[in-house]
Formats: C-alpha cells, structure tokens, sequence
C-alpha cells in the first residue's frame, strides 16, 4: 500500500493566496517524509475549495517536486473538451517527468457546476465514458477519428505524447456501468471520503466478477488526524469535518429540490454527511486508533493507495500529524 496525500486547497482563512501556497506546504513536506502519491481534486464555484484549474495547479506541483507521483482526483470530464484534457495530460505527464496518475470522474452533486456547465446531470456520466475513450486514444495513438454521440474527431494527431506509455488511468464512480467500463480497460479505482466500507466493498466485487487480476488498485480518499489522545485528534479535526457536513448537507437538499426527490439519496450504507458518521468513517484518533482503522480498510480492500487529507483548520498541526503518521502509524501498517 502507497501512502499519498489528498488535496483540495482549503480557504479556512479566506486567503486565497494563503490556501494555495499552505497546500503546497503540505505536498512539500509529504515528499520529504516519502509519500508516494499527491492527489488534486477539481472544484468548481467554491469559497471553500480553490481548485478549479486543477492541471495548473498541478503544473506549479510539477515544478517544486521531483519524486512524489501526482494524481489528478478527479478530472471531470463532462466540463471539458476531452481534446484539450489529452493535450493538457500530455503536456503535464512530459513536466513531470513522467509522475502522472490520471483519475476522472463525471461531476459529483453539485448542481452549480452542471447548470453554469450546461451539463444535465443525467448526460454527464455517458460523457465522461465517452471522454476518456477518445483520451485514450488521442493520447497513444496518430490520425484518430471518433464519431461518438458528444465528442467527434477526424484523423488527429495530438502532440506531445506523454512520457509515460500508459499514463495510469482510475475511475472514480460506484455506478455499475463505469464499473463494467474501468474493469474492461483494466483501469484502477478510486473511493472518496464520504463513501462508506459497504459501497466501497461492492465496487470492488462488482469489478472483480468482471476482472480479477487486481487490477482495481484503489486509491482511498479518507479524512485524517492523527493526534495524541483520540479525544484531541477529533477536537482539532471537528470544525473541518462540521463545515464539511453542512455544506454538502445543503447541497444535498439543493440536489434534491432540482431533481424532485423526496427522498434523500444519501445514506450511511453509500454515502453520508453526517458529522458522526464522518469522523468514524475518517483516519482520525490517536496512534492505535489511526493503526487499527487503516488495518480495517487493508483487510477489507485491496488498497493501492490510502490517501490522507488532513483535517485540520492550522497548517502546523497537519505537519505535526503527517510527521506523527510517519513515525508512529506508517510502518505499523504495511
């Protein structure tokens, strides 16, 4: 199992400056302690998350880092021409050095970034499908042409190529036909911090039944604190993990109101925002308690990656909590 790190260029002080330049701090520092992976999530039309130019974002990362691998989590496919994102993937595989991993994903429930998108939510997981089968393809091969129901090309050549042959490719979804399309391809997959053991369990049956060389190599997502009582860690980690839950939980109800359901579609069996649920679903305690829960998602997944996001509002203590998980959780977990 990798260890990486999770990143979504927090505004806790309502810098953007000081977020940016904290999550690198962050990735810097991770690279040090010889993390393997950095993942960069894509958000769009959020106080609370700066990263909704993700490759560029990668780029700067690219520039200040030579050996920590750097993962895209994830590229939402439907908000871009798949050209340009091939072009782009390319062009960042070949600035860093060929330390690219390529996840994508169709565009989570926010209805903001599908309506000023002009993505109905219904159409966006068949683009997303069909976006990264032209990817591929323009990626690796010369004289492509496509005729899909969204994206059409005729004999095109994109340069550069990218360094890597292949770049790895991981979809982030639980739904049973990008399942069916990641294990045709042998692609890996990815699991956020919401997402439930038993969701999780299922995604990676589901793939199995259909591919079982261990090709789904999971990255985990999860929220981290490592502190050093249980009773701490959970102090430090609370106002994060509280924001969290109240904004996705509103945002829940806004998807609702723009679908019509009367029910809500989140539960504790997929995936929850309830703060409770979020922290005993979250790597936060103290050193046992962090051992144990990472044993937990070990023997129950074939974890490739567990990547951590730190979950507190102060950059010093998630440095002293990455520093403690190096020292005192990440060998007994291996």
């Amino acid at each position: 199992m990798k260890t990486g790190l999770f990143c979504n260029y927090e505004n806790h002080h309502q810098d953007a400056r000081r977020a940016i330049f904290e999550q690198v701090a962050l990735v810097k520092q991770a690279e040090t302690l010889g993390f393997e992976q950095a993942w960069v999530s894509e958000h769009h039309f959020s106080e609370s998350n700066l990263s909704p130019s993700m490759l560029l974002l990668m780029a700067h990362l690219a520039g200040v880092t030579s050996t920590i691998r750097l993962g895209t989590a994830a590229v939402l496919l439907p908000f871009h021409n798949p050209i340009r994102v091939a072009e782009d993937i390319a062009t960042l595989d070949n600035l860093c050095n060929g330390r690219l991993e390529f996840g994508v994903a169709k565009g989570g429930p926010f209805p903001q970034q599908n309506k000023h998108f002009a993505i109905p939510m219904s159409e966006s997981r068949g683009q997303m499908l069909e976006a990264i089968a032209l990817i591929q393809k323009l990626l690796y091969e010369t004289n492509v042409s496509f005729n899909g129901q969204h994206y059409q090309c005729e004999s095109l050549t994109i340069y550069p190529k990218p360094l890597q042959q292949p770049i790895p490719v991981y979809v982030a979804s639980g739904d049973d036909s990008a399942i069916a399309y990641a294990a045709k391809h042998s692609f890996s997959l990815m699991g956020g911090p919401p997402f439930s053991l038993e969701r999780l369990k299922k995604t990676v049956s589901k793939y199995r039944e259909l591919n079982s060389s261990g090709a789904e190599n999971l990255m985990l997502a999860r929220f981290f604190f490592v502190g050093q009582t249980d009773s701490e860690a959970v102090s430090e980690a609370l106002p994060f993990i509280r924001h969290f839950s109240q904004k996705m939980t509103a945002n829940t109800v806004q998807v609702m109101q723009n679908s019509g359901q009367k029910q809500n579609p989140f539960n504790r069996t997929n995936i929850c925002f309830d703060e409770d649920y979020l922290i005993s679903n979250s790597i936060i305690g103290d050193v046992k308690t962090c051992r144990d829960k990472i044993k937990k998602f070990q023997d129950e997944l074939n974890l490739g990656t567990l990547a951590l996001k730190p979950s507190s509002l102060a950059l010093s203590k998630n440095l002293e909590s990455l520093q403690r998980y190096n020292q005192e959780v990440r060998n007994y977990v291996f």
